[in-house]
């Protein structure tokens, strides 16, 4: 489990053991989220045994030692950089995080035959504004190329050029098998109740200091799902993939997050808009008024379990063709790029509105 430290890779974690898994992998690049949901399973769940690896997705070395190592069957991949105004300002780290992280990550699935891989994403994904939801969409599209039925055998530019470092150690096994067993799928969700960053608990302090609560646009609106919610989904729809497919789940009704701080105010004895002020911001950069789960012109079709749909969505390029887009990634990302980093995402996702005055 890949930021296993989160608020949705620790939940996942916990409701895996009711499996009796053989083994956890607890992969994080934060030092106090991995130490606590270390501490977390091995003080409270003592028969489970569980490893704790502290490091990045992209280091390729550190994976392929994990990988032999431990074989994993299953890999569920949360870790991804998510905040929407800090990657829009800081574009570079979603292309090596939130990209190559997770091609590096389906590569060393396949060289090492993981079973499943399954891919945690996001509604801001569709029809993206941001850096963050574009970067969301080209894993997506990754986990649809790298599917075995699709899979043409091109590596990513970044494994390339690990193998060219002399400095690095590189994985025994270098070349890539012709064809794969693994099962890749991705699970697209909107907002998780709680998690870092979540509004519920920004609204809490401030409603503490005595306000004022601040709100991006009156009528801004996000899908809320409890973490609990949301990683029960994610394993069921892990074990429901064949191959390249994007679950939904189904959220119900997306929320006003204006009507949401009104109700925390008056859930504390106190009157929104005298006792505690409600302050418009203007919305931050990337932000967009509403989220959508599917793009017009996605096939979606119902499952068996009633809160989660597929789109059954034709991914039209190939790992070779991503690559040669990916490779252009890299080097604008090497660079700082800003400009010439969502131009290039925007050639890989069509749909995709940069803002190019946040540089």
């Amino acid at each position: 489990i890949t930021g296993a430290g989160g608020s949705i890779g620790s939940e996942l974690c916990r409701q895996i053991l009711r499996f009796n898994p053989g083994l956890i992998i607890l992969f994080d690049v934060s030092e106090e989220n991995l130490y606590n949901v270390q501490m977390e399973l091995r003080h409270e769940h003592k028969s489970i045994d569980t490893v704790a690896v502290l490091g990045k997705v992209q280091d390729l070395c550190l994976l392929d030692s994990v990988f032999q190592q431990h074989h994993p069957a299953v890999v569920f991949h949360t870790a991804a950089y998510k905040h929407v105004p800090l990657v829009e300002r800081n574009p570079w780290q979603a292309v090596s995080n939130n990209i190559f992280g997770t091609q590096l990550l389906m590569e060393a699935s396949i060289l090492h035959g993981v079973e499943r891989f399954v891919l945690v994403s996001t509604d801001k994904a569709v029809r993206p504004t941001n850096v963050m939801g574009a970067s969301k969409r080209v894993t997506e599209l990754l986990m649809q190329a790298y599917s075995r039925h699709c899979w043409d055998g091109s590596i990513s530019p970044e494994w390339i050029s690990a193998q060219q470092d002399a400095s690095t150690a590189m994985p025994q096994k270098s070349s890539m098998p012709t064809s794969h067993t693994t099962r890749f799928m991705g699970v697209r969700f909107g907002n998780v109740l709680g998690s870092s960053g979540s509004v519920i608990p920004l609204f809490k302090r401030q409603i503490e200091k005595g306000g004022p609560v601040t709100v991006t646009h009156p009528d801004v609106t996000r899908y809320f799902m409890s973490a609990e919610e949301a990683a029960q989904l994610i394993l069921q729809a892990g074990s429901m993939g064949e191959g390249g497919e994007i679950f939904i789940l189904k959220m119900g009704e997306s929320v006003k997050i204006a009507d949401m701080a009104r109700e925390l105010i008056k859930l504390t004895g106190r009157d929104p808009g005298r006792d505690i002020e409600i302050r418009y911001t203007g919305l931050r950069a990337g932000e967009k008024l509403y989220e959508e789960l599917i793009t017009a012109g996605e096939g979606i079709v119902r499952t068996p379990h009633k809160k989660i749909m597929v789109l059954k969505g034709d991914n039209h390029f190939s790992c070779t063709d991503l690559n040669q887009h990916l490779n252009t990634l890299s080097q604008k990302a090497r660079a700082l790029d800003s400009r010439g980093i969502k131009e290039t995402l925007q050639r890989i996702v069509p749909e995709y509105v940069p803002d190019y005055t946040i540089k």
